[in-house]
């Protein structure tokens, strides 16, 4: 534990925090402020504390144990001690952090998994002008365009998907609608860690330090002790400007995404390739950036970005271009651009389940759910079905549907082709069998000899793809 009795050399954080916290919440709001006992979040949740008393805004903390240092059980035994002194309700969860490249990044993604979870209008994080300074080199190091450049906002809102921004009390109810993550607020980033440090002499606090915090290993922490004291020597107003040029980064951000949503034309979930017609490289790179946010599609490298940029480009409307992205693909189709999800990006080979009266059933292998809601009248006649093996196949090649019971059957891909539908849906469409007699397939429906006659007792198939 670390604590320090000095007197402050500020007095301006209280005012600085009380500022954010009224610009962008409203009294009555619930706050649930990220507690890890280190020096910045102590400070946070001591200013917030004071705050709630005569803000009228609820207050409780979470407290994450990422179970990497030996000393994390000790550090929630401190946040649980210093909360339960003040009243504040806290919640403290473990989570398994998964190794790879970068452990600093896994440990970010299993917190914010906690914080997804989490109800309230704001989760509050202790992140400061020096912090800001740090990412915005990383950023830059790394080769980050100006929206990485643009680093960590004061306060992240709901994020429409669509270029729109929206407040108050809509945004943060399509948030959470729409994402499951609360909004994120940072009331500490214009305040220099200098500033913090006084204010908890001032308060007598106590915190835990963190020894991986100068462990120059990690790019961060070489930064902040190797590079930083350096420029800081010559450069000694470099917090404010740096802070005050990732501002900068933050409005061209804004304006990029801007020029993209109105470039794209409309809201659909789908791209008109059309919209392509008479736009710069860099307007189409910008374009197709823009859609993959939308649809929370992890950024390809830029080569590649490029690459598939001057394929469409080259293609028109007419393109059928292909750029897999993990478990997604961009495809097209229709004279659209179309994100595929999980499964569908490849053709089923012998995936085949059964069905034996459940009301859904899940398929991942073809990438969705298959849900037999009990009906009559409509669907599929359990009495023509009784006493068959129900089986769920994937399509291996001329099979026949008749869905007019006064015209004759037609192979699947004459009734695909004839409605346009395109070529992942096909190779991903569950086919019901009952025996070796087909039933039904999904996206174009039952087959005539199997449908349930008026009033008779049936169960009526529904299938529903993974959404992106």
């Amino acid at each position: 534990m670390a604590s320090s009795r000095k007197s402050p050399k500020n007095s301006s954080v209280p005012a600085r925090v009380a500022a954010v916290v009224k610009r962008h919440l409203q009294r009555g709001d619930r706050l649930v402020a990220g507690l890890s006992g280190g020096i910045d979040s102590i400070v946070l949740l001591d200013l917030l504390h004071r705050m709630s008393r005569r803000t009228g805004f609820a207050l409780a903390a979470v407290h994450v144990n990422h179970q990497i240092n030996p000393a994390a059980g000790k550090w929630a035994a401190f946040c649980r001690a210093f909360c339960k002194a003040r009243g504040i309700p806290l919640t403290i969860k473990k989570v398994e952090v998964k190794r790879g490249n970068s452990l600093e990044a896994a440990a970010r993604a299993a917190r914010y998994g906690v914080f997804a979870g989490i109800k309230c209008e704001a989760i509050v994080l202790a992140h400061n002008q020096d912090d800001q300074v740090e990412t915005l080199l990383l950023q830059l190091l790394r080769g980050a365009g100006v929206k990485g450049a643009s680093a960590m906002p004061e306060f992240k809102p709901v994020d429409s998907g669509a270029g729109i921004k929206q407040s108050g009390a809509q945004s943060r109810t399509r948030k959470r609608a729409v994402t499951g993550m609360p909004p994120i607020l940072r009331p500490l980033l214009e305040v220099p860690r200098s500033d913090i440090e006084a204010y908890a002499r001032s308060r007598k606090l106590k915190w835990v330090d963190d020894d991986s915090n100068t462990d120059i290993a990690f790019d961060r922490n070489f930064l902040r002790h190797r590079v930083l004291p350096m420029i800081a020597e010559r450069y000694p107003a470099y917090r404010r400007t740096l802070a005050r040029a990732s501002r900068h980064f933050a409005e061209a951000a804004e304006l990029i995404e801007s020029r993209a949503a109105t470039d794209a034309g409309d809201l659909s979930p789908t791209l008109d390739l059309a919209c392509l017609r008479g736009l710069s490289v860099s307007r189409v790179r910008n374009l197709l950036r823009h859609f993959l946010q939308r649809h929370g599609v992890a950024m390809p490298p830029v080569k590649r970005l490029e690459e598939f940029a001057r394929q469409l480009m080259s293609a028109g409307t007419g393109a059928r271009c292909e750029l897999r992205l993990g478990t997604c693909a961009l495809r097209c189709h229709g004279g659209r651009l179309h994100v595929v999800a999980g499964a569908t990006t490849q053709a089923v080979s012998q995936a085949i389940g059964e069905w034996r009266g459940e009301k859904q059933l899940a398929l991942p292998a073809f990438g969705g759910v298959l849900r037999m809601t009990p009906s009559r009248g409509k669907g599929i006649s359990l009495k023509k079905i009784a006493g068959r093996r129900i089986s769920v196949r994937a399509r291996g090649g001329g099979e026949r549907l008749r869905l007019d019971p006064k015209r004759p059957s037609r192979t699947l891909k004459n009734l695909w082709q004839e409605m346009d539908t395109p070529v992942w849906l096909r190779k991903q469409a569950p086919l019901l069998f009952a025996g070796d007699a087909l039933v039904y397939v999904a996206g174009l429906g039952v087959d005539a000899a199997f449908s349930a006659a008026p009033g008779e007792a049936s169960v009526f198939p529904d299938w529903r793809p993974q959404a992106v």
